[in-house]
């Protein structure tokens, strides 16, 4: 009997030993990859920064910290972050009821709309509100205000910037929540308030926490949006690494903030997770499709027109006015200056960013969908090890450590052979790829997650290959969401600033980094090109979101 079992559970244990190296094998590769092009490149300025002849001066971060400016830096950074994502609450979680529990002809559109300020690069977003708030902008034109001196002016970005997480995160669960347990509550007696307040509001709390969390990091590490709304006034942490490694040239200071920033980024990625983990743990939840109705009573017919209201003026009228001032000059002038080299700012037409934008955006996407997909496959199983986990939550730190951080530390560490790359074009892609990876491995994850590992565990018995059950299983079933990864991942590549700002050459310059040349350059043809650059990133971007809008297929996790 005990050979006989034996010789079972052998074959058995081969299969799983085999399915294990196979993990460890694809894990591999992403782990080198963020080993050698994010962890060696912060850790190299860092120690840049903080080692005097091969010795750590770790009394650096008290002196830095005993600095006035730097603690004001510090102290700003956090309170707009937290006025950001109170502001950004207040203001988009009316919207994320409309469209979970709301029916209105182009709803669809409009969600597409909403979500175009998402991944517009945040170089656009403070462009467009230059447009609007800033010196003869359109609020100065009509009433003679000007906000690009305030700090209100970054606040709305911000808004403008994060109200689709809100929605998307927020309005994706309220969708799924079952109407009738606060119907039931009403029936007993309890208010509308009340009912909401002690039936909606506590399985609302997780999704609400994680869209705060999201919002508090992107506003927290904000970098392009406050360097050209805030001027000389305002500086984030973001804002401040930047000055103090491309201006002042003190890598010490800048180390020190690059420690602080990376640390407060861990602390709110821990909190995301935790919050993420609580929300799949504790709900139970009904299909979308039949909680949302038309709007009933004067009462909903007024918050719908309300919720319309904001979106027109939050978000359509800065990109309408930044359209607008990039068809100032007469017969589309500022676009037909695109063509020309004037031999000062740019050693190309700057038309040519277009192009070198979207090469280097194609690259990226490759690199992020395959170093991406090897992720999550190896991410897939829940059983995995702690490592593997680890390397999860590993994955979303380039969303939130420095992106200046990143291309200053590419120029510093990739400097030697054999990765000497600072003269080759494939360094601005593996930067934009270390943004795209995060969006592709949570696009991917959970539609591999759902995938029937007994589809799996029959192919493996049939004689398959990992690779081949793969290929033959799995690969069919997530051909979608992983067009909508390499769609996620060229688009916040294309945008990309805070590193290709370091590395993009001269002559090679991206879209991004042209737009900020041509707005740190006085002259009205200059901020007319500037317009007319953004307008067509922004054209791109949109058309790229709306091709992932036709492409996504279940939104009933409620994640963005």
């Amino acid at each position: 009997m005990d050979l006989a079992r034996t010789e079972v559970i052998r074959p058995e244990v081969t299969r799983r030993s085999k399915q294990n190296a196979a993990r460890l094998g694809l894990i591999a590769v992403p782990v080198a990859f963020f080993a050698v092009f994010f962890a060696y490149p912060v850790a190299a300025i860092v120690a840049r920064g903080l080692k005097v002849d091969g010795v750590w001066r770790l009394g650096r971060i008290a002196d830095v910290l005993g600095q006035s400016d730097i603690r004001h830096v510090l102290w700003f950074t956090t309170w707009q972050a937290l006025a950001s994502t109170a502001l950004t609450l207040l203001v988009a979680l009316p919207g994320a009821y409309v469209f979970a529990r709301f029916d209105f002809p182009g709803k669809q559109v409009l969600r597409a709309v909403v979500t175009v300020p998402f991944v517009l690069p945040t170089v656009v977003v403070g462009t467009a509100f230059l447009a609007l708030v800033g010196r003869g902008g359109l609020l100065d034109e009509l009433w003679g205000v000007r906000l690009d001196t305030t700090v209100w002016a970054i606040l709305l970005a911000h808004v403008f910037f994060n109200y689709a997480v809100v929605v998307r995160t927020v309005g994706g669960l309220w969708a799924q929540l079952d109407p009738r347990q606060e119907e039931a509550a009403r029936m007993l007696g309890a208010s509308p308030l009340a009912a909401w307040r002690r039936i909606t509001l506590p399985a609302l709390a997780p999704a609400v926490a994680a869209a705060a969390l999201m919002v508090f990091l992107f506003t927290f590490t904000s970098f392009g949006v406050v360097q050209i709304l805030g001027g000389p006034t305002f500086s984030t942490l973001e804002v401040e690494i930047y000055r103090q490694t491309s201006e002042i040239f003190d890598l010490a200071t800048a180390a020190v903030l690059t420690i602080i920033q990376f640390a407060a980024v861990g602390a709110v990625l821990a909190l995301h997770a935790w919050t993420v983990r609580r929300r799949e743990a504790t709900l139970r939840l009904v299909d979308a499709s039949v909680t949302a109705r038309r709007p009933r009573g004067t009462g909903q017919w007024a918050l719908l027109g309300g919720v319309l209201g904001s979106i027109v003026v939050l978000l359509l009228l800065p990109l309408a006015v930044l359209v607008q001032r990039s068809l100032d000059a007469p017969d589309f002038g500022f676009y037909r200056a695109l063509t020309r080299d004037d031999g000062g700012l740019f050693l190309v037409p700057p038309v040519e960013a277009i192009g070198n934008s979207l090469r280097y955006a194609a690259a990226a996407t490759v690199i992020a969908v395959l170093i991406g997909g090897l992720a999550a496959v190896a991410l897939t199983r829940r059983d995995a090890g702690r490592f593997v986990r680890g390397f999860d939550a590993l994955l979303m730190l380039p969303l939130g450590v420095s992106a200046v951080t990143v291309g200053f530390g590419f120029l510093i560490a990739l400097d030697e052979p054999p990765l000497d790359l600072r003269s080759s074009w494939i360094l601005v892609p593996l930067a934009q790829a270390l943004v795209g990876v995060p969006f592709v491995v949570r696009t991917m994850l959970p539609v591999l997650r759902a995938t029937d590992t007994r589809l799996r565990e029959a192919a493996a018995v049939l004689g398959a290959s990992p690779w081949r059950a793969w290929r033959e299983v799995d690969l069919p079933m997530v051909r979608r969401a992983l067009l909508i990864a390499a769609g996620f991942a060229f688009a916040v590549s294309l945008g990309e600033f805070g590193a290709t700002v370091f590395i993009a050459r001269p002559d090679n310059p991206t879209l991004p980094v042209a737009v900020a040349r041509l707005l740190g350059r006085a002259g009205e043809v200059n901020y007319g090109q500037a317009m007319a650059l953004s307008t067509i990133l922004m054209i791109v971007c949109a058309v790229a979101l709306l091709v992932l809008e036709r492409l996504r297929t279940d939104d009933r996790t409620g994640e963005f």
